[in-house]
């Protein structure tokens, strides 16, 4: 039997535990598909009926772009950023509310680990409702797909930032109504004002600029971009910004765990 040294135990044990964490919070919302996949669905099929269809029939071309071609990206990147937003506050704050994510933490497990763990579950759901939504839209627009990798990659990256913005929020979180608080009153409204139904060239310069403070604009551009190869936003300024969030959200995550945040008392 060959002896393993003691590091590549120590990793082949966090790795485990890592598997072990992804595969829960990933069968967490398999397992309730109906109440997970289906909804985002039904929501883009009515702004498509509403939006794209019975309104955008009355507007001109944006970009070059019909009116549902548009919207498209935008709509599928708003179904993403909820959606991994909510799997990991929800999931997150049930395991402080049942009070198991204490063992977790008094365990040898890395902080790192945990963090991973539940903020790769909500970029699974995040992925899995944009497939969803994307098959929906195509069923009303064309899709052109102009660069898909970049496509894929502003998928993933921008199912990470808000899966460790859900994770944080999580964190704070001490009732059931502070999970529901922020997406009601910061994301939704930065969601709707981030340049998914308009193009920010259509606003007045003054709300030009205020636009360019708002994250989201910069997500659902480059996605925009990838698919239809139209941005109002410098594609590098965009990515730019998105890693420099990630990176800042995940070290506060890890900052925020092992001051035990929110979970000590």
């Amino acid at each position: 039997m060959i002896a393993h040294p003691p590091y590549a135990r120590t990793v082949r044990t966090q790795l485990i535990a890592l598997q072990t964490i992804l595969l829960k919070e990933t069968l967490r919302f398999l397992r309730i598909w109906i109440q997970t996949l289906i909804p985002p669905a039904v929501t883009v099929l009515l702004y498509f009926i509403i939006f794209g269809k019975l309104i955008g029939a009355q507007l001109g071309p944006v970009d070059g772009l019909s009116y549902s071609q548009y919207i498209a990206p935008g709509l599928i990147m708003m179904a993403v950023i909820t959606n991994a937003y909510s799997n990991v506050v929800s999931s997150f704050f049930s395991a402080k509310f049942q009070r198991h994510i204490e063992e977790m933490l008094v365990s040898p497990l890395p902080n790192t680990i945990i963090v991973l763990g539940f903020v790769g579950g909500g970029v699974a759901r995040g992925l899995a409702v944009g497939m969803v939504v994307t098959a929906v839209s195509l069923f009303f627009t064309d899709l052109h797909w102009q660069h898909p990798l970049l496509t894929l990659a502003v998928m993933i990256l921008t199912s990470l930032l808000f899966a460790l913005a859900g994770l944080i929020n999580g964190i704070f979180a001490k009732s059931f109504d502070d999970v529901s608080l922020v997406p009601t009153f910061v994301l939704t409204p930065l969601t709707y004002f981030g340049g998914i139904f308009y193009s920010i060239n259509m606003l007045p310069p003054f709300w030009q600029d205020a636009s360019r403070f708002n994250p989201i604009l910069y997500m659902v551009n480059a996605f925009r971009y990838g698919i239809l190869g139209v941005s109002d936003i410098d594609i590098r300024l965009a990515f730019t910004i998105i890693l420099l969030l990630i990176a800042a959200l995940f070290g506060y995550s890890l900052w925020l765990l092992d001051r035990g945040t929110g979970i000590r008392t």
